[in-house]
């Protein structure tokens, strides 16, 4: 295991880069010169005693940076890793990772049972934007979690007593995160928020749903009709519904606890089905180029 405190930040900064989705869309698509040319900076040494695959080189840089630079996209690995994975527990859910909600966008969101959100705060972020985002994510979902280092976690046990509370400790080995406060259940969701969140089909299906069948309309006049129907659907049968649909939408969550987990936070990102993740982690297992 990689020691800590062994890295500048400038290097660790650098390392970080290959897992941005910039980074990793090049990557996924066999181009590697942005590995090459981080191997060749800092890791020449590293590779000449290895017969190392690329996939080799960025499970270890994941390992450097996990030890040493806890970004967010470490953050948000770990925590679908060690605790989503385990809450998503069958296949009738769906994850979604930077989820837009009104004026906000969500770090990662699940619907099964209830829909939850989950907003994460590494040592790296500003709290200046919170209020706005609970009170966007506060429309649209049943509960809250705020995902925090635990050094912040008296800043931010301040904020709405409604709001679920899980720590992260990066010192310990296992259980690094940990609930200190559970989210209060919220059904009550905006139906103006909800519309913006769902496609054509799927408010039109929720009004056939509910009314019996649609109303005459146009492409032009579809949404507001829609609109002023579904703000009459009583609030407990429309968080159903909407719950029904964002669980239904097309979209595979390749998500594992025991193979390749490095790259599970990128394979969310990008939408990866089964395949593509196969495909990604074939070309990954290349040669490095000497």
């Amino acid at each position: 295991m990689s020691s800590k405190n062994t890295y500048n930040l400038t290097q660790l900064r650098d390392y970080s880069s290959l897992f941005s989705r910039s980074g990793a869309e090049l990557w996924i698509k066999s181009n590697f010169d942005l590995i090459d040319y981080k191997i060749e900076r800092y890791d020449n040494k590293w590779q000449k005693t290895l017969n190392a695959t690329y996939l080799d080189y960025l499970k270890y840089v994941y390992q450097i940076l996990e030890n040493n630079y806890q970004n967010e996209y470490i953050f948000k690995n770990s925590f679908l890793n060690e605790w989503l994975i385990k809450e998503i527990g069958h296949n009738n859910t769906k994850v979604f990772n930077e989820f837009r909600v009104g004026n906000a966008v969500a770090d990662l969101v699940m619907f099964n049972g209830k829909s939850k959100v989950f907003e994460i705060k590494t040592e790296f972020d500003s709290i200046k934007r919170l209020n706005l985002q609970i009170e966007n994510y506060s429309k649209a979902f049943n509960q809250i979690f705020l995902i925090v280092p635990e050094s912040k976690l008296s800043v931010y046990a301040k904020f709405d007593e409604s709001i679920g509370l899980i720590s992260f400790n990066k010192d310990v080995e296992s259980e690094r995160f940990t609930l200190h406060r559970d989210a209060i259940i919220n059904n009550e969701v905006d139906s103006e928020t909800i519309m913006k969140v769902l496609h054509t089909n799927e408010y039109k299906s929720i009004v056939k749903s509910f009314y019996g069948e649609l109303p005459n309309m146009t492409s032009f006049n579809q949404y507001n009709i829609c609109k002023d129907l579904i703000k009459e659907i009583p609030n407990t049968e429309l968080n159903k519904k909407f719950i029904e649909k964002m669980k239904n939408r097309d979209l595979e969550n390749t998500l594992s606890n025991r193979y390749y987990k490095e790259f599970n936070q990128i394979s969310l990102a990008l939408k990866l089905n089964k395949k593509e993740k196969e495909i990604m982690i074939k070309n990954l297992k290349s040669p490095i180029k000497s």
